[in-house]
């Protein structure tokens, strides 16, 4: 039978009727499947429930120095010696911009003053993360009033430290949590059950006898992956939902925040199913496939910044977590939901998810096989 062809009741037949009943088919299948509710709301939600209830992680702490400040102290090189403290060095409006919201925990300007005391510290906190604000305030008054205690025969200070607070909007531990659990979740839907899916409907001869009709080919692609998309956003809003309300889940803009996290779980489920293409491809059993896709999902899981900052890693392991798609889909998120960043305020984040979906997509054509 052509598929340009009339149907036998002398109608035309509709490629897109057809998508929508695989869709359908294929929607109520997923829904029927403990697996796939597992690793797309159950499996993530465990984690940010856990997570919720934890509070506050300890992280490493972010010190912005400021542009000229005096690197030859001892204010300075203690901060420099600690490990959990990392200095990170930007221009003064984005310093404290990155300050008010969270990206760094405080912000610190030393100069030297050529009389009495040698050196002025600013120390400017927010808080977006009180309970760093208050490690590094330690930290600094500590080292000032040893250096006052230890040059207090000269009559004067050695150090004087003012400190000042920034308003900032509160960072909670669920805030980073939640948008990682969703990264990974669609990471998950998108690699393990395109690949089950495809594979078994090959091995099953469905797909053969999806053949035996005018359907199309890529509209059977179309149908199923329009059904896993479906049933993965209902998903996502799940988890934005119940992280809102159960935990304080930072949503900046409201419903607009909530529907701009929506399309990005979109875009990222697309891209991820990509691998999953690819693993149904190459996969000679079905054996084959949960090493192969925890082989792709799993370095993402560890290594892609889903429970803190790829920052602890070795500085020799961070180019490998800055080159995972997952940490730019989980970065886009978190910027969107606390930040209030719109499509617009990403697009580093979403060219490099691009250049990674035409890479998948050209090795999943090649691979790829029907029969």
């Amino acid at each position: 039978m052509s598929n340009q062809g009339p149907s036998r009741h002398g109608d035309r037949y509709s490629q897109v009727r057809a998508m929508l009943a695989i869709s359908r088919a294929s929607f109520r299948a997923i829904t029927r499947s403990p697996s796939a509710v597992v690793f797309t709301i159950a499996f993530p939600l465990i984690f940010i429930i856990v997570f919720g209830f934890i509070g506050s992680g300890a992280f490493t702490i972010k010190v912005g120095i400021s542009a000229g400040s005096d690197t030859d102290n001892p204010v300075y090189k203690v901060l420099e010696e600690n490990s959990s403290v990392r200095m990170v060095r930007h221009d003064t409006a984005g310093m404290m911009e990155n300050l008010r919201r969270g990206r760094v925990d405080a912000v610190v300007d030393i100069r030297s003053t050529g009389s009495k005391p040698a050196y002025r510290v600013e120390l400017k906190t927010s808080d977006a993360s009180p309970a760093k604000g208050e490690v590094i305030s330690l930290i600094i008054e500590n080292t000032v009033n040893r250096m006052n205690i230890d040059e207090a025969h000269l009559r004067g200070a050695a150090a004087a430290l003012q400190r000042v607070q920034v308003t900032g909007r509160k960072y909670r531990t669920i805030d980073f949590i939640l948008p990682g659990q969703l990264g990974f979740s669609l990471l998950s839907a998108g690699v393990f059950g395109t690949a089950f899916v495809f594979f078994n409907l090959r091995q099953t001869l469905v797909l053969k006898r999806f053949f035996a009709t005018p359907i199309r080919r890529p509209f059977i692609i179309l149908g199923e992956a329009g059904s896993r998309m479906v049933f993965s956003l209902l998903g996502a809003l799940v988890i934005i939902t119940i992280g809102y309300y159960a935990f304080g889940f930072t949503l900046v803009n409201g419903l607009y925040t909530v529907l701009t996290m929506m399309l990005l779980s979109a875009i990222g489920l697309a891209l991820f199913m990509g691998f999953g293409f690819i693993v149904s491809g190459v996969a000679r059993n079905d054996s084959a496939i949960p090493p192969l896709a925890n082989l792709i999902t799993l370095p993402q899981f560890l290594l892609s910044g889903t429970f803190f900052s790829i920052d602890v890693y070795p500085e020799w392991l961070q180019p490998l977590c800055r080159a995972l798609p997952l940490t730019y889909l989980n970065d886009a998120l978190r910027q969107v939901a606390f930040e209030g960043a719109g499509m617009g305020d990403i697009t580093n984040q979403l060219l490099v998810l691009c250049a990674w979906g035409v890479v998948l997509y050209a090795v999943a054509f090649k691979t790829f096989r029907w029969e």
